[in-house]
C-alpha cells in the first residue's frame, strides 16, 4: 500500500518526511494542501489537525513526524532510519530539534520576511504560539544567537571528522539536524552566511542532501480521500492503564498537541501505549479513518 504525503514543498517539517523517503528509498504519492488554513480535504482526514506534514496509508493517518518516523521503520525496515539501537537516541533528539532548533528558525523566518503575504503573516500568528509577534524586530539578535548555538551543536558533534551524526551510517538524527539548516538556507534572510563560519556542517549538509526525496508521483486530494473510503485502517486496539490512568478502548476522547497548534481532534479512542495514541473517527468524505500520534508531546482527555 503506498505512502501518501499530504504536505506543501516549503515545509521544512516535510522535508523531514520527504528525505526519510530517500533515505529508504521508497516510492510514495504527493498531495499538495495549502500553505494556511482552511485545509478541508485535509481536515477530512484528519478531524482538525493543522501541523504539516500528514502521511496517509490507507485509512490509517499519521500526524507528527516523530510518528511518521517510527511508523516507516516498521513498515520498511530495510536501510533503517535508526541504526545500530540508535532509536531512543533519535527520538529524544527530535525533541531537541523541534524545539531548541526550529523555533528561533521559525522566528526568524517571520522576523526577517517582513513583506510575506498578509495571509501567511495572519496564519502563522495564530499557529506559532511561542513567539511574541509584537516583539519580533526587537528579538533578532536573541534569536540569531539561539539558531547559530544549534548550528554549533551540529558543528560539534561532527569534530572527530565523522560523515553522519551518530557515526559512519546515516540515520533519522541526520534529518532532524539537517531539516532547521534547510529551513535556514530557505526562509531566513542573512541565512548562508550564518552558516557560512560552520566547515564541518558545510561539509556534511550535502550529503544529508544526497539522501533525495524517493520516487514521488503527484495525487490530488480527491484520490487520496477515495483511498481512504476503499480501506480499512490495520490499527491493533490496545489500550494500557498506565499510558493515562482512566481511558479504556472505545472512550470518546480529544488529542491536543503541547506545544502549539492546539487543534484537538476527537475521536474514539484504540489505542493508548507509552508510545502511542490513535482514534477513530468518521468523515462523510473520508469514510472510517484511525488517527495516529506519538504519546509524547501530546495531551489525551475524555470528552463524554
Amino acid at each position: 500500500m503506498d505512502c501518501i504525503l499530504h504536505h506543501f514543498d516549503i515545509s521544512p517539517f516535510a522535508e523531514k518526511v520527504r528525505l526519510g523517503f530517500g533515505l529508504k528509498g521508497l516510492a510514495w504519492q504527493s498531495v499538495q494542501i495549502p500553505v494556511v488554513m482552511p485545509k478541508p480535504d485535509l481536515t477530512a482526514l484528519t478531524g482538525g489537525y493543522r501541523k504539516t506534514p500528514v502521511l496517509q496509508i490507507g485509512a490509517d493517518i499519521y500526524c507528527d513526524t516523530q510518528r511518521i518516523a517510527v511508523e516507516l521503520e516498521q513498515r520498511y525496515p530495510a536501510r533503517t532510519l535508526f541504526p545500530q539501537g540508535s532509536k531512543g537516541l533519535c527520538l529524544a533528539l527530535a525533541n531537541w530539534s523541534d524545539a531548541a532548533f526550529f523555533q528561533p528558525g521559525a522566528g526568524l523566518s517571520m522576523g526577517t520576511n517582513s513583506d510575506l503575504p498578509g495571509e501567511i503573516l495572519k496564519d502563522r500568528r495564530e499557529f506559532f504560539s511561542f513567539l511574541d509577534f509584537a516583539s519580533l524586530p526587537s528579538e533578532l539578535p536573541h534569536l540569531y544567537a539561539g539558531f547559530s548555538a544549534q548550528v554549533q551543536v551540529l558543528e560539534t558533534m561532527l569534530a572527530d571528522g565523522r560523515d553522519y551524526l551518530l557515526g559512519a551510517q546515516p540515520s533519522w538524527a541526520d534529518i532532524l539536524g539537517y531539516f532547521p539548516v534547510w529551513m535556514c538556507r530557505g526562509n531566513i534572510r542573512g541565512g548562508d552566511a550564518l552558516l557560512a563560519r560552520f566547515s564541518r556542517v558545510l561539509a556534511w549538509e550535502p550529503r544529508v542532501a544526497g539522501f533525495g526525496h524517493g520516487e514521488r508521483r503527484e495525487l490530488d486530494a480527491e484520490a487520496a480521500l477515495s483511498i481512504a473510503r476503499e480501506q480499512q485502517s490495520v490499527a491493533e486496539v490496545l489500550v494500557l492503564e498506565e499510558a493515562t490512568p482512566g481511558l479504556t478502548a472505545g472512550m470518546q476522547v480529544a488529542v491536543t498537541p503541547e506545544d502549539y497548534g492546539a487543534v484537538p481532534v476527537a475521536g474514539e479512542l484504540v489505542r493508548l501505549t507509552p508510545q502511542d495514541i490513535a482514534v477513530r473517527r468518521t468523515d462523510p468524505r473520508a469514510g472510517e479513518v484511525v488517527v495516529h500520534f506519538p504519546r509524547s508531546g501530546y495531551r489525551v482527555e475524555k470528552t463524554s
